[in-house]
């Protein structure tokens, strides 16, 4: 099996995800300092159906947990899907202002 690499291209505020040579799949963001907004995840049409959104959505928020200094907002469907499967991992989310 062909490896997968995991890269966080800041420079573009994105998340990248290769199989070997290839760019499977993408996870673009903005940051204001405080919150991290994951704006798309897009997969090649390809690779759809591995699990390649998941994957590079699991390890962008693994990264941001990691440093502890960010929140998400989920601005992308998949992206609230995605944390609606992992409620383990709702702990990084921003939390919303009640009235």
């Amino acid at each position: 099996m062909t490896s997968l690499t995991f890269t966080h291209e800041s420079d573009a505020s994105r998340y990248t995800l290769h199989r070997g040579a290839d760019l499977v799949s993408v996870l673009d963001y903005r940051d204001d300092g405080r919150t991290v907004a994951m704006t798309r995840a897009y997969t090649v049409p390809t690779f759809r159906g591995h699990g390649y959104a998941g994957e590079v959505v699991d390890r962008a928020v693994t990264e941001l947990e990691a440093q502890g200094e960010r929140r998400v907002i989920p601005v992308c469907w998949y992206v609230a899907d995605w944390f609606a499967a992992h409620p383990e991992r709702a702990a990084i989310l921003q939390q919303r202002a009640t009235a």
